[in-house]
């Protein structure tokens, strides 16, 4: 696993559908470095939520690791973003507008009404909460703000070449709603 200019341990973060897992699996082709997608690990059968003591304690060993990208956002559950963000030195937020991320989740299938009103109220609620938990986190660590596919295209060039646009494009810059 290569360094991939101070890139070893990435969130990625965004609205339901954003295609923040896939994004998670390119980078990891693209760095070498292991991805988890945080939904496989945080729901249960039948779309229980973790435990909380257990989540604070797989948070823990998913952090600890050397190299990383995790994956999700887990809107109110998510109680253990403080400790993945303060761990990262790369934060990826994918701002991506609701019919984007509306129509890619249909694609994928069926979910619940809390999903739908999570996504339907992403930048009103959750997002205003990202952003003070990210602030929190500068300088040390990069932010990149995507708001398009095109940009997402842009970043994994980077990425993979090293150039300087992947060394923290969007960094300092709080994430704002359009």
């Amino acid at each position: 696993m290569g360094d991939h200019e101070g890139m070893r341990r990435i969130v990625i973060l965004g609205r339901g559908g954003a295609g923040k897992s896939v994004l998670a699996r390119q980078l990891s082709a693209v760095t070498g470095i292991p991805a988890t997608e945080l939904d496989s690990v945080f729901w249960q059968q039948g779309a229980v939520p973790a435990l909380a003591e257990e989540w604070v304690a797989r948070q823990r060993d998913l952090v600890a690791g050397e190299a990383w990208i995790l994956d999700g956002d887990l809107g109110p559950y998510d109680s253990g973003l403080a400790a993945r963000l303060a761990a990262a030195d790369t934060i990826i937020v994918l701002d991506f507008g609701l019919a984007r991320c509306a129509w890619r989740t249909l694609r994928r299938g069926r979910e619940r009404a809390e999903y739908w009103r999570w996504v339907w109220s992403y930048r009103r609620r959750s997002l205003p909460r990202l952003e003070v938990a990210i602030v929190a986190q500068l300088p040390r660590a990069r932010v990149h703000v995507l708001r398009g596919p095109g940009m997402v295209r842009r970043f994994l060039t980077d990425a993979g070449d090293g150039s300087p646009a992947g060394r923290g494009t969007g960094a300092g810059k709080p994430v704002r709603p359009d």
